[in-house]
């Protein structure tokens, strides 16, 4: 039940991120679910877009380094605290998270946590096992 992320390489330049986002407007991408890392020289830009192909094909057109990585969302309460309950289970269950993402579906009720997990398989098992609702890529991309 994975979804599909594109992390690419942003240079921290002005208007580098401007360009990226272009190139996916520019071939009809949308984004569903988007974060930025920077350093000093460049960023990592982690989105999940509703068309992987094209949003690669973007990138990949227009020079971008680009990687496909799965991760996992999940569905939590938007109460404070809500989204404690799903790292409580990965960390009971010994799983890592190298690094979240979130977004409000519906203000005071629904929340999507995106996680990158140090074992995708296992941590979609122990949130599956807990009752904690997994986002599939078919849904996310109806948001």
């Amino acid at each position: 039940m994975a979804i599909k992320q594109i992390s690419a390489f942003v240079e921290n330049k002005k208007g580098a991120l401007a360009d990226v986002l272009k190139c996916f407007s520019d071939r009809g991408v949308g984004l569903r679910a988007m974060t930025i890392a920077d350093t000093k020289d460049f960023g990592i830009l982690r989105v999940i877009v509703d068309d992987l192909a094209g949003g690669t094909m973007a990138l990949q057109n227009a020079g971008f380094v680009y990687s496909i990585t799965d991760v996992v969302a999940v569905e939590v309460a938007d109460v404070p605290g809500g989204f404690a309950s799903a790292l409580v289970v990965l960390m009971k269950a010994d799983i890592d998270i190298e690094y979240t993402y979130a977004f409000v579906l519906e203000s005071g009720k629904r929340a999507c946590a995106i996680l990158r997990l140090s074992d995708t398989e296992a941590g979609e098992k122990a949130l599956m096992e807990a009752g904690i609702p997994l986002i599939g890529q078919d849904e996310i991309l109806r948001i």
